[in-house]
């Protein structure tokens, strides 16, 4: 099973992405650790990588698609993926989509995690992390896990805000991409979403409403893939 997860910032779509690797024993690929594990092992595409990183400037797509594509390739892909975060604009996805067919790959299924902008953004700005264990889920903004007070929701601990959780300008920047529907992340969904509707359904399109909890989310989405 190949999959193309979406879902911007704050929509819980890391958590999501855990369950369904756990569930189909796939691989969750992120951009992020493809870029450092091959930057770490000085591969060629790595050393053109971090030219670019060191300069402040983004890694061109004639450099991140043979990356992500050299790693889809590895041994542990045989039996699927889950492609997280990427692609993250409209080129990218046409690319990617170009480059997984020369390669005779297929995307089986396509899921977007569906989230208000204006909700996604006072997720991030809610959490809070207690200092006893970060993973005791508090957010201020949602009241299934809202914190007792000023105090940890399960064990009474302090809590305490990252400082990129509160750096309003850098989650509207990275929500600018993601629900920019002419070139951003929603392009690429479409993108897909196009693919299908003239392939007969092919990438299945999955979308699931980021609102409710981890739990029924985990469950509208698992019912949507058929499990």
């Amino acid at each position: 099973m190949r999959i193309l997860f979406f879902g911007p910032n704050g929509s819980g779509k890391g958590t999501q992405g855990a369950i369904l690797k756990e569930k189909y024993s796939i691989p969750h690929i992120e951009t992020g650790v493809i870029f450092r594990e091959n930057i770490s092992k000085g591969t060629e595409l790595g050393k053109q990588a971090k030219e670019y990183i060191d300069r402040g400037e983004l890694v061109p797509d004639s450099i991140t698609i043979p990356m992500v594509m050299d790693r889809l390739k590895q041994d542990d892909c045989k039996n699927g993926w889950l492609l997280d975060g990427f692609p993250r604009n409209l080129n990218q996805a046409k690319e990617l989509d170009k480059a997984l067919r020369a390669e005779g790959m297929d995307v089986d299924i396509v899921v977007e995690i569906v989230l208000d902008r204006e909700i996604a953004k006072k997720r991030i700005m809610g959490r809070r992390l207690c200092v006893n264990d970060n993973n005791h889920p508090n957010n201020i903004y949602i009241d299934a896990i809202k914190p007792d007070g000023d105090k940890c929701r399960i064990c009474g601990g302090e809590l305490k805000t990252r400082s990129d959780d509160q750096d309003e300008a850098a989650i509207d920047k990275r929500h600018d991409i993601y629900y920019d529907t002419e070139t951003g992340t929603m392009a690429a969904i479409n993108y897909f979403k196009e693919l299908s509707k003239q392939s007969g359904g092919k990438p299945k399109i999955v979308e699931v409403d980021g609102r409710p909890s981890v739990q029924e989310v985990t469950q509208e989405l698992l019912s949507k893939l058929g499990n």
